[in-house]
């Protein structure tokens, strides 16, 4: 969706709960995408999430855009490779994350010009993942994740429900908001 988020994200919650025979108390806990991202999305998943574990009295998780990205890859590519997971923001930076070959963060996310973002990485194999992938030059030794490179719902929960690479329910924010609130205030 481009737009209509706010109006769409709590009908389709409970056609899907309704779906699979759940109800708000058979939960134990909420996952959430935390980015980076839209600022508006993120914060409307934010705000619904959070709704919703405070409702059922459960706590809620975060998990980055680079961690679902990365966790939807077939190990088998991802062996004996270093990633990068590119994030295209919109703009014209790409948030990146290298990760070593062994799955470990080599890097904090990062927010850099494709060609800054290449030069960056690290000897040997490389894959690179994310829908950020195309805008990124060719280099050697590298090859690209097909299929659509965006965190999915399914592999946030996956992830929410190992336990593992999990944040506090705040947003991932890489840069400052492209807007100015009235008066000429930063933010």
């Amino acid at each position: 969706m481009t737009e209509g988020h706010a109006e769409a994200l709590m009908p389709l919650v409970l056609e899907t709960m309704a779906a699979a025979g759940l109800g708000f108390d058979s939960l134990a806990r909420v996952a959430v995408g935390v980015g980076p991202g839209s600022f508006t999305g993120i914060r409307i998943a934010l705000a619904t999430a959070r709704g919703i574990a405070l409702a059922a009295g459960i706590e809620v998780v975060g998990v980055d855009s680079f961690s679902a990205v990365a966790a939807a890859l077939d190990p088998i590519l991802r062996r004996g490779r270093s990633l990068l997971v590119a994030i295209d923001s919109r703009r014209s930076e790409i948030f990146g994350q290298y990760y070593e070959a062994t799955g470990a963060p080599r890097s904090e996310p990062l927010v850099l010009l494709p060609a800054e973002l290449i030069a960056m990485r690290p000897d040997g194999p490389l894959l690179i993942a994310g829908d950020g992938a195309p805008l990124l030059p060719e280099c050697s030794e590298s090859i690209r994740a097909s299929g659509p490179g965006r965190p999915d719902a399914g592999t946030i929960a996956a992830i929410a429900a190992a336990g593992v690479d999990l944040r506090p329910p705040r947003p991932l924010y890489l840069r400052a908001p492209d807007v100015t609130p009235a008066g000429g205030l930063k933010p």
